[in-house]
């Protein structure tokens, strides 16, 4: 947990990106309300956590899912809020299903890769697979001889 409250503020470089988005072309903010809105998007954040923290607890849990969070934004009366949430969570796990069958893919088509550049350490492994092989047959006719 943080010692200073100083260290729970959210970067300033993300607050000011997210006042740029929000505000017309044209408007500027002072540093004193850019200050303002950072501390209050920490304690919204550190609310949020905290109810979302008893959803989980009331689950016997101790890791915070999206659920809990989206529970917690109702508690909180940011009801409005709950729907655009679930489109950006749909969205973020469709990316992520997304990278996934990527990295796959390239994994594969690297091993393809690998396997064609070196055909003899394909015969080394064949070699070596096909020598524990007969190691095993030779243990167990050896065992079957003994019993």
């Amino acid at each position: 947990m943080a010692e200073r409250p100083e260290d729970l503020n959210l970067p300033n470089a993300v607050i000011t990106r997210i006042i740029k988005e929000a505000l017309p072309d044209g408007v500027n903010i002072s540093k004193e309300a850019r200050s303002a809105i950072s501390r209050a998007a920490s304690v919204f954040v550190l609310y949020a956590t905290s109810c979302a923290n008893n959803f989980a607890m009331k689950g016997k849990r101790k890791t915070l899912n999206a659920t809990d969070v989206l529970s917690a934004m109702e508690e909180m009366e940011f009801q409005r809020f709950v729907a655009p949430l679930k489109e950006s969570l749909e969205a973020y796990r469709r990316d992520q299903k997304g990278k996934k069958g990527t990295v796959e893919l390239k994994k594969k088509d690297k091993d393809k890769k690998e396997d064609s550049e070196n055909p003899d350490k394909n015969r080394e492994d064949e070699n070596e697979d096909e020598d524990e092989r007969m190691e095993e047959e030779e243990q167990n006719e050896e065992e079957e001889v003994d019993n």
